[in-house]
């Protein structure tokens, strides 16, 4: 296969899932894995993998790190930030293009609902930006193409939207800005994202004309949507606990510290941005439910429940 596949960043934690599938499918030498951290890639490197290095956060790295490749998978930089998560996408998108990467898969994130560019949570501002970045530069060049993957929430990533619980040391309550009702979240398990993310790269591999998401939005839901009162009844039984909701306002939430030290990094505190989060899921932005994973997986994608189970277990 002529056509090489790139992966960055590759070393975090849908990185490395997709790339583990993706090496599974395609070989070794087809395969540049682009890293901030390179030396958690020996494996892959001994394997036959090309690894590069690049940061998000030193663009003159991105000069031709993406050279020779033909379609990559640009996973987003992690942050709730909006203007810098941007413009970091922005140029490594630009580093891209001017090494003649012909298409971009960008690995999204799963609020708005499926394919809508309306928000209400600030951590989707930038992947709005950046789908739509991604479809000015294919208006302006249709040789350009690329594939928007929105990404479903992962089952893994519950604290997030649980007031940073503690599966070690459960506690009663989940104080959220939110009463806990449905709409809920379509959780997916996150290995089974980049099992379905490999798959996309390697299809469109194999030819790219009749890819049909060429252009596109797909959205990679779990098989059903849970409400965070069916979040905190999952943790309950799993834990054998007594664990609900109960709502309290943005400045109650916030001041937990908990939630404090969990959303402290980068020089800030963005507790107060992270809880336009419950208005999106109020929403409904989070619970569209698409057949997308189940299809491309070729079964039905593992529960929220039974993810919360072997958490626990392990």
């Amino acid at each position: 296969m002529a056509h090489k596949l790139g992966i960055f960043p590759a070393s975090g934690g849908l990185g490395g899932s997709t790339l583990r599938h993706l090496l599974g499918i395609v070989p070794a030498n087809d395969v540049v894995l682009v890293a901030r951290n390179p030396e958690k890639l020996n494996k892959e490197k001994d394997a036959g993998a090309l690894i590069r290095t690049a940061d998000y956060d030193n663009t003159q790295t991105l000069d031709h790190s993406f050279d020779g490749i033909s379609s990559l998978n640009l996973i987003s930089y992690a942050s709730i930030q909006h203007e810098h998560r941007f413009k970091v996408h922005k140029a490594a998108i630009d580093a891209a293009r001017k090494s003649n990467v012909k298409h971009i898969f960008y690995s999204s994130l799963a609020f708005a609902g499926d394919g809508n560019l309306d928000t209400k949570a600030h951590v989707m501002l930038a992947h709005i930006a950046t789908e739509k970045y991604l479809a000015q530069l294919h208006d302006q060049d249709p040789h350009f193409t690329y594939t928007i993957i929105r990404q479903g929430l992962y089952s893994e990533s519950f604290p997030l939207y649980t007031a940073f619980f503690d599966l070690k040391n459960p506690s009663d309550e989940i104080c959220i800005p939110h009463d806990g009702s449905s709409p809920g979240l379509a959780w997916a398990k996150q290995d089974e994202l980049g099992e379905a993310t490999a798959k996309l790269i390697a299809q469109h591999a194999q030819d790219p004309a009749s890819f049909p998401f060429l252009n596109k939005t797909v959205l990679l839901s779990g098989p059903r949507a849970w409400s965070l009162n069916e979040t905190a009844e999952v943790l309950s039984r799993a834990l054998n606990k007594s664990i609900r909701v109960r709502q309290v306002s943005v400045d109650q939430y916030a001041k937990q510290p908990q939630v404090q030290t969990g959303l402290t990094y980068g020089g800030g505190n963005w507790a107060a941005l992270w809880a336009t989060s419950f208005d999106g899921i109020r929403d409904g932005e989070c619970a569209a439910v698409t057949p997308n994973l189940a299809q491309i997986l070729g079964r039905e994608p593992e529960q929220f429940d039974k993810t919360i189970r072997d958490m626990i277990s392990t």
